[in-house]
């Protein structure tokens, strides 16, 4: 366990941040890597790929719930120096991990193909994304068990074993794509299912490591078989804190059906251009996404210590330092946005709508830094319903009028990159706003009764 209620705040962001975020670009990866060598196999298979790709919003939102809950739990308990109910929240959340990637596996090879065909732009590209989703829905499932073990270390302040385990995950997932999706070395070239089996082996190899480095190495949270009968008291206040996370997560899904929805009339070329910069984009909010992942611990330490102060500070230098380096980022995407892009495809059509894409939504980034560091610090006080409410004013303030735009005759897709430029800052407003309610209602009152102790000694 690493103690984070002493010392420089912004120094415990630093040094949790950077391994987050390499644990975060790994993530990341997994796609790329698959994008990367399928888009030369065309429009339609790399359509295909990125439109499954977006049903790892609905795992996100599913362990969302599991990690959001554990990470809060635990760095609440290990502020107060309870490791007894630590440990009983980290094997009470490897239980549901259990259950949801049953689940998992259940609805994605039951509805897959029925999704497929909800959001395709034409049947090749619906083949190509069944066929991958069905190779990928193992990868998907094991998220959840590697949420629960990443989530219960983060919980304690330590990220350097997750990050690890994931960049020897990529690093195999990088070994095996070539091989298996064009038969480098075999001869016997896998396609599609290639892409969705290495990330699926990559996984499960990643999942065997962490189970050994829990029986061997960690000492603070550890597997106890005997802590493993479903305590539902632990299980409510898990899945209370977790759901409005997932349910951001969720609504981050039905936001990105609603885009590949509007543009699919546009062909394959729009959807695999729109695929490639929205996975471009993802890998540039990682910094602050880092950032906003270590904030939770951090102010959760505090807060299950009682210090107020702390997790007020927490919260601003976390904001600062986000929106510090999503600024960078945007005058980059500003200058140059096809360097992105064009490391993927040299296709004219989708080269061009990627571009668009990226240069347009770039200037979203320091607004989004900011929605993530105030969902960080919803995670850490124990109450992530604000944040639920905060993306729904963005879908809300979104989808409407995309759809009703979709439907007129001047109608580009461009109109639907300007309309999140529109949304997002919105979002953010509403965000900081009940950060600061959050913080009158939950911090204040510990601020008035230390001083009326104070007083008394």
């Amino acid at each position: 366990m690493r103690k984070l209620t002493d010392g420089s705040i912004p120094r415990h962001i630093i040094a949790m941040s950077i391994p987050t975020a390499v644990g975060l670009l790994v993530q990341t990866l997994y796609h790329l890597v698959d994008l990367y060598f399928v888009a030369g196999l065309g429009d339609a298979a790399l359509a295909g790929v990125s439109s499954a790709g977006i049903a790892m919003f609905i795992i996100m939102a599913m362990t969302q719930v599991l990690g959001v809950g554990t990470v809060a739990m635990i760095s609440h308990a290990a502020g107060r120096g309870d490791q007894v109910e630590a440990n009983l929240v980290f094997n009470q959340s490897m239980v549901l991990s259990i259950l949801g990637a049953g689940l998992t596996l259940a609805l994605g090879y039951g509805l897959g193909a029925r999704y497929m065909g909800m959001i395709g732009a034409d049947a090749a590209t619906v083949t190509a994304g069944t066929t991958y989703l069905y190779y990928f829905i193992p990868c998907l499932a094991i998220q959840f068990a590697f949420t629960a073990m990443g989530s219960a270390l983060r919980g304690t302040g330590i990220v350097k074993p997750t990050m690890v385990v994931q960049l020897l995950t990529v690093l195999i997932n990088i070994l095996l794509a070539p091989v298996l999706i064009a038969g480098w070395g075999t001869g016997v070239p896998l396609g599609v299912a290639g892409a969705g089996l290495a990330s699926s082996l990559a996984a499960g190899m990643g999942f065997i490591i962490m189970w050994f480095y829990f029986h061997k190495l960690e000492e603070y949270v550890k597997f106890n078989r005997h802590q493993w009968r479903p305590i539902m008291t632990i299980w409510r206040r898990l899945v209370g804190i977790g759901l409005p996370a997932g349910g951001e997560f969720a609504l981050m899904f039905i936001y990105m059906m609603v885009i590949y929805t509007v543009i699919r009339d546009f062909g394959a070329a729009a959807q695999a251009g729109f695929g490639l910069g929205s996975r471009v984009m993802q890998a540039i909010f990682l910094p602050a996404m880092a950032i906003a992942f270590s904030a939770p611990a951090i102010a959760g330490q505090n807060f299950g210590a009682g210090k107020s102060a702390r997790v007020r500070a927490t919260f601003t230098s976390a904001m600062l330092m986000s929106s510090c380096i999503m600024f960078l980022l945007t005058l980059l995407c500003q200058f140059k946005p096809e360097w992105f892009v064009g490391a993927f495809t040299d296709e004219a059509d989708v080269l061009q709508v990627g571009t668009d894409f990226l240069r347009i939504i770039s200037w979203n980034l320091v607004a989004t830094g900011i929605i993530f560091t105030c969902s960080g610090m919803f995670q850490a006080l124990g109450n992530t319903w604000p944040a639920l409410w905060s993306g729904a004013t963005r879908l809300l303030t979104f989808a409407v009028p995309v759809i009703w735009l979709s439907t007129q005759p001047e109608f580009k897709l461009v109109y639907v990159w300007y309309m999140s430029v529109i949304t997002v800052p919105l979002q953010a407003l509403v965000s900081y706003l009940f950060v600061r309610h959050e913080f009158r209602r939950r911090l204040d009152p510990v601020v008035v009764e230390t001083t009326a102790q104070q007083a008394e000694c």
